[in-house]
Formats: C-alpha cells, sequence, structure tokens
C-alpha cells in the first residue's frame, strides 16, 4: 500500500520534469501504416558517440502513451551520441493483442529498412523498453514463433534490456496489472500466446532485466521468472535490482531519464551496459 501510494505521488515530479524538457533535437517522424499510432519517431545525434543503434518501445499499460510522449528518452539518447529510434503501436482497448506485436514486428522492420536506405550501419542494435514495452520487446526478441509469424530477423541484436517488464502473468499479480490485461486480451483468449515466459525460445541475445522491489505494479518474481527460464535456455541474463531512491515504477522505467548518469544509479547500469557490448 506504501509503494501504491508512492507510486502515485511520483507522478507530480515526473510532470514536473517533463514540463522542464526542451527540443533540441528535432526527431523524423516516420509512418509505417495508416493508424495514427502506427509510426516511429528517428533521432540523429549531433555529435555520434556510437555505431550501435538504440530501438525504444514504450510503455504505457499498453492502453496509454505514444513515441511522442518520451521524446525526452530521445533526447537523452540523442545528445549521449546514440541513434535513437522510437516505435509506434496501436493501444488498447480499442485494438486487442496480438494487434500490439504485431506492430511492433512491423515497424522494426520498417525502421531497419529506413536506417538501411539512409546509408546508416545497422548491424548493432540494442533493443529496450519499459513496463508494457518491455512486455512487447522481449517478445519481439525472443520468441522464435513470433519472428517467424511477422518475418522479423534479430540477428542483428545485441543487446537487450527490460524495465520493469510484466514478462509473466501470475496468478499473485498486482490489481493494477490485472486490469491492464483485461483490457489488453480478448476475453477467452489463450494469453500464454502474450507471454514472455510462455513465448520464450532463447537466442544470442544478452539480456538486463532492469527491476525495482518497490514496484506496486509489476513483481520482482517477474524478472526472476524470465531470468531463470533464460539461463536455463543458454541465454546470458543480469537482474539489476533497483536502488536509487526514485524505484517506483513510473521512475526507474522512464523517468530515470530525466535525471543524469551522477542522480541514477539506474541510468548509469542502463548506459554502462550498453556501453560494454
Amino acid at each position: 500500500m506504501i509503494d501504491y501510494i508512492r507510486e502515485n505521488l511520483s507522478y507530480y515530479g515526473l510532470f514536473y520534469r517533463l514540463h522542464k524538457t526542451k527540443t533540441e533535437i528535432v526527431p523524423e517522424n516516420v509512418s509505417y501504416g495508416e493508424d495514427k499510432e502506427q509510426y516511429f519517431l528517428y533521432y540523429e545525434p549531433e555529435t555520434k558517440a556510437s555505431d550501435k543503434v538504440v530501438f525504444w518501445i514504450h510503455g504505457g499499460g499498453w492502453n496509454s502513451g505514444d513515441p511522442k510522449a518520451f521524446d525526452y528518452v530521445g533526447q537523452y539518447m540523442a545528445k549521449s551520441g546514440y541513434r535513437f529510434v522510437s516505435l509506434g503501436y496501436r493501444l488498447s482497448p480499442k485494438n486487442k493483442y496480438p494487434c500490439q506485436i504485431e506492430d511492433v514486428c512491423r515497424c522494426y522492420n520498417a525502421a531497419l529498412e529506413y536506417l538501411q536506405n539512409k546509408g546508416i550501419d545497422t548491424s548493432k542494435v540494442i533493443v529496450t523498453g519499459p513496463s508494457a514495452g518491455a512486455h512487447l520487446s522481449s517478445i519481439m526478441c525472443f520468441s522464435k514463433e513470433i519472428q517467424t509469424e511477422y518475418k522479423t530477423d534479430v540477428s542483428n541484436v545485441i543487446g537487450y534490456v527490460g524495465f520493469g517488464g510484466p514478462y509473466s502473468f501470475r496468478k499473485s499479480q498486482t490489481m493494477t496489472l490485472k486490469i491492464l490485461e483485461n483490457m489488453l486480451f480478448e476475453k477467452g483468449y489463450d494469453r500464454q500466446k502474450g507471454e514472455p515466459l510462455s513465448l520464450f525460445s532463447g537466442n544470442h541475445i544478452p539480456m538486463l532485466l532492469i527491476q525495482s522491489r518497490h514496484d506496486s505494479i509489476v513483481e520482482f518474481e517477474c524478472a526472476e521468472e524470465l531470468a531463470g527460464k533464460a539461463l536455463a535456455l543458454g541465454n546470458s541474463c543480469e537482474i539489476y535490482s533497483v536502488v536509487d531512491k526514485q524505484n517506483t515504477h513510473s521512475w526507474y522505467t522512464a523517468g530515470i531519464f530525466f535525471l543524469s548518469r551522477e542522480e541514477s544509479k539506474t541510468l548509469d547500469k542502463f548506459m554502462s551496459w550498453i556501453e560494454a557490448l
């Protein structure tokens, strides 16, 4: 209950930071479908510090958010010298799963083609996402079934980072997550077909799962269960337990990009991990 109250109170700080954030790098807006939610934003850094390309799949409980809402993440990554792509997808409850994973895979394919047509090297891709975005991005990266169905090649992905992901649909999950899942899936739909833990096939991609024990929405055990399966199938997987005071769900999954690496050990862990790949 205490962490749930802290989660709600944390939104004031997030909105304050969001209001103060300035757009310095104007991203390219590219549609890949007819729906207004089917687009991605591409951020080209003014000074490139890495040959890696970071793909971000946003969170928002599957029913809110879009790439524009997370512009501050693109600003941070581009100013850090990374080419950055922020993927959009159709939202629930209007659009039921598997629309979301279909869009993520389709958007990823379209963005890769777009970058390659610009002459950009896409041989070193890092895929990352928070919350609902961690759910969707982990399925795209680690389900051979999904990759085959949507013709998505992840052989160029050199690393995966998930922040606060609902990787397993546990019986003990929070009421908030139950409500969001009910909005995402049609009644009677076999949810194992949309559960990262059930779909995980294993491959070459090393994993970093960032999770907080003070998360009032997604339980820490979600990361532990996915990591256990990943390790059993031969994947390299590390769980990072958040130690910052900003350890509520919204802060550590996305709010850290309002901070500096000196202010946030979680952000520093993320950046250090992708730098080392």
